[in-house]
């Protein structure tokens, strides 16, 4: 029985990808600040620790001898307006973590096998058209800067003989939390709709197609570096509402301006605005099956 150290295990993401790696017989440690609310989550793995990443000693024994890290914790990007103290946060509970448990990892005697981090296709800002690989530049602006000092930090690892993977993720779909719960209600109630302009790309993928994905990486020895986890068929914001509306049997034009987005979430608005037109390049030339690989199969998958 492989033994696992999961960060965030309690996000949407982290959640999901515990139960899953559970229920194929690894031995999962969450590493959390609320050891209680994990606990009650997730209630079948093997132990829950409280973690502060700032105190090192308190966790780091639980470091030794494990098979592999996945590091998905960090302050939500999307439920605070994105002022001077909470980018610090955002930044904070990304970098600083990451660099303290690669520090912890220095200092073990059997390290993991294998570093996997999260990351975002935010990395490449606001591209427009352009199709995007792997190879592809960072971006400039604030999420950019964030995700590629993220994946800096992360790439240490390397130096101790430790594989590295950091996912960038993106448009993760789920009826529970995420980008999609939020846009239902509108459609629901007849007034959805595209958010901006409508022309901006919207690279997604299902949240069990992510799942598999980080799986992937854990096992497959041939993976290192970033890896962008969307679906092959990136979709305009346009056609993403029509396509939800159609499943939903509700229309899809009554579009939200970037500038009526801007007063009600802030800073958030030119994230959900921008456009990433992302193709999983290294994902396609391992073999990787994608479960959902057209946004309609997908929506109906997770809305049925």
């Amino acid at each position: 029985m492989k033994k696992i150290i999961i960060t965030g295990a309690t996000g949407l993401i982290g959640q999901q990808l515990t139960i899953k790696l559970t229920d194929m017989d690894y031995k999962i440690t969450i590493f959390t600040r609320n050891p209680d609310n994990a606990q009650k989550k997730l209630p079948n793995v093997h132990k829950v620790v409280k973690w502060e990443y700032d105190y090192v000693d308190e966790w780091l024994q639980e470091l030794e001898s494990v098979d592999a890290v996945i590091h998905l914790a960090g302050a939500n990007l999307s439920t605070k307006r994105w002022n001077k103290e909470y980018k610090k946060l955002l930044y904070d509970s990304r970098i600083i973590s990451t660099k303290k448990l690669i520090e912890a990892i220095k200092t073990v005697e059997r390290k993991p096998k294998v570093f996997i981090t999260a990351s975002a296709i935010g990395y490449y800002g606001n591209r427009s058209d352009e199709i995007l690989t792997e190879e592809s530049e960072a971006g400039k602006d604030f999420l950019a800067n964030l995700c590629n000092d993220w994946e800096k930090e992360a790439k240490n690892v390397e130096q101790f003989g430790v594989r590295s993977v950091q996912i960038r993720t993106g448009l993760a779909l789920s009826r529970n939390e995420g980008a999609l719960k939020q846009m239902l209600p509108a459609f629901k109630y007849f007034i959805g709709g595209p958010l901006g302009n409508g022309k901006q790309w919207y690279s997604w993928l299902h949240i069990e197609d992510i799942v598999n994905i980080y799986v992937k990486a854990l096992e497959s020895e041939i993976l290192s570096g970033p890896i962008n986890a969307v679906s092959p068929n990136p979709v305009t914001m346009k056609k993403f509402a029509k396509i939800l509306g159609d499943v939903l049997h509700r229309p899809s034009f009554f579009s939200v301006p970037k500038i009526i987005l801007l007063p009600v979430i802030g800073q958030v608005a030119e994230v959900v605005t921008s456009s990433q037109r992302v193709v999983p390049e290294k994902l396609l030339n391992s073999s990787f099956k994608f479960k959902f690989e057209k946004l309609e199969d997908a929506l109906r998958d997770i809305l049925k």
